[in-house]
């Protein structure tokens, strides 16, 4: 990853895109953001369905506007180190889930799984679709692929889906 001009991540926007600062990991900076993201998820879990969606529709807005300006502000579009789409993908994927430490690794695993394998349209998004906007819409598309995999992972064991 390309060293950050000095003093990048005193900007709170830019500390935000880059995940609190678990984006500029030298290996691995998206599974590093998503590490990140899973004590915050640990907190949201409680909140009603209403609430969790409300929350992740203004992290993906406010996460198009991070990561746009940290984009610009690098002159990259989709920096590695940018990693707050990984934050707003795994809480996608992690709605509604059945409650469990088995679960949020399973979501983890299948969320990374998702992003990194970037099947159609998400590779698609991923090479056409730019700025904030797009850096955020290809995780959102990982979030609901995993969300999928893990609603119907949940209703095959239990019988029934959990909202």
């Amino acid at each position: 990853m390309s060293k950050l001009p000095k003093g990048f991540l005193l900007n709170p926007i830019h500390f935000a895109a880059f995940g609190f600062g678990s984006g500029c990991s030298p290996k691995a900076p998206g599974t590093a953001g998503t590490l990140m993201a899973v004590p915050i998820y640990l907190l949201m879990q409680y909140l009603s369905l209403d609430i969790y969606a409300l929350l992740l529709l203004v992290a993906f807005v406010v996460g198009v506007w991070f990561c746009s300006k940290a984009s610009k502000a690098l002159g990259v579009h989709d920096h590695g180190g940018i990693v707050w789409d990984e934050f707003v993908g795994f809480w996608i994927t992690m709605l509604a889930a059945p409650q469990g430490w088995l679960w949020v690794i399973y979501g983890f695993l299948l969320f990374r799984l998702f992003d990194i394998w970037k099947p159609q349209p998400i590779k698609l998004v991923d090479r056409h679709v730019h700025g904030g906007f797009g850096i955020m819409l290809d995780d959102v598309l990982a979030g609901i692929y995993a969300w999928l995999v893990l609603q119907l992972t949940a209703y095959t064991i239990n019988g029934s889906l959990p909202f």
